[in-house]
């Protein structure tokens, strides 16, 4: 039975990428196809293209949810409830009372409704528009280990130039390294794209806290694809998913698919998915994964191991550590071939 501890590996702390590259289509691209890897970039993506091919991206836009409240509690926001209430995390949030009134940097005031252990504090903003809101106080939600503040920079350059629908305390960061231009010479080769959309929550960052993987509980993330969507997807020749959000989505409507003699790969989903997939998962709908390095021992990890394969992810993230790949959201890809079964 595979543990938390086996999806462990080193990473040295300076291939830790805390800023983007000037430019989007300049990052570097591991390619990993079984046992062969080979060192590319991003701009060579469109080598790997057939016509016939689905690329699906997750369109959502990410908003800036970290602020301020009473001058001293930094909150971010990560799930919606409705459209005025949401679940932030919070350090030290449980000496926050129920109940509480606090004040954000242009007076907005929110009330505290409630607690959980793993979602942080039940958050009601008492305003017209909490968009509205977040946009004058908000920064961007950055990474943890990128240890630095949000700077005016990251809230065009922490966002793909393809987003949409507001919702996301977190960049699908697989999609930053895309321009326009290569959107277009995508189409240019013969494959369709298709935006589909999963607003990314907290369970992008947090840690795995237990050794027994089955213990392990994903936060639920609200997603769509729509019936032209599905429709789309079900007739590729391949599905290539841009980014773990992508494949994640993908995966979910697959498995609510009650009819496979109608839907070939996926059904057309609305709702929340807290699926969790690690290795000896069946995948359904992608053949393809485009994604950035993960941190050891997440579950972005896990789902790129159960995609190509645990001792296959250990060997390139190895060979990329040794080429000075750089690692996380600001950092390089790879692109992954569904392991031979």
């Amino acid at each position: 039975m595979l543990t938390t501890s086996d999806f462990d590996f080193e990473l040295p702390a300076e291939l830790i990428a805390s800023r983007p590259l000037p430019q989007r289509d300049a990052s570097r691209m591991l390619v990993v196809d079984n046992d062969n890897v080979s060192d590319r970039h991003i701009r060579d993506f469109l080598d790997y293209l057939r016509p016939g091919d689905v690329v699906v991206f997750n369109n959502s836009r990410v908003i800036p949810a970290r602020f301020m409240a009473d001058g001293k509690h930094e909150i971010t926001l990560h799930t919606a409830i409705d459209d005025k209430t949401w679940w932030g995390l919070c350090k030290k949030f449980n000496k926050i009372p129920d109940g509480t009134i606090l004040s954000l940097d242009d007076g907005t005031q929110i009330q505290i409704l409630g607690h959980d252990d793993d979602s942080g504090l039940k958050i009601h903003f008492l305003c017209d528009n909490v968009f509205d809101v977040l946009n004058q106080v908000g920064k961007m939600p950055l990474p943890p280990y990128m240890k630095r503040d949000a700077e005016d920079s990251d809230r065009e350059r922490y966002q793909t130039v393809y987003s949409q629908p507001l919702g996301s305390m977190a960049a699908p960061t697989a999609g930053l390294h895309f321009t326009p231009e290569l959107l277009d010479a995508i189409r240019d080769r013969g494959a369709e794209i298709v935006n589909i959309t999963l607003h990314v929550g907290a369970g992008t960052w947090l840690p795995v806290k237990t050794e027994d993987l089955s213990q392990h509980k994903m936060h639920s993330e609200w997603g769509c694809i729509t019936d032209a969507q599905a429709a789309t997807i079900n007739a590729a020749k391949r599905v290539i998913a841009v980014g773990t959000t992508s494949l994640r989505l993908l995966e979910s409507a697959a498995m609510c698919n009650s009819n496979p003699a109608v839907y070939a790969r996926v059904a057309p989903f609305c709702a929340s998915t807290d699926i969790f997939i690690t290795p000896g998962y069946k995948f359904r709908a992608a053949d393809v994964l485009l994604t950035n390095f993960h941190l050891p021992k997440s579950t972005l990890f896990m789902l790129v191991s159960a995609f190509a394969g645990l001792d296959t992810m250990k060997s390139a993230y190895a060979h990329a550590v040794a080429q000075r790949y750089r690692f996380f959201s600001y950092g390089d890809c790879c692109l992954l071939f569904k392991k031979d079964v």
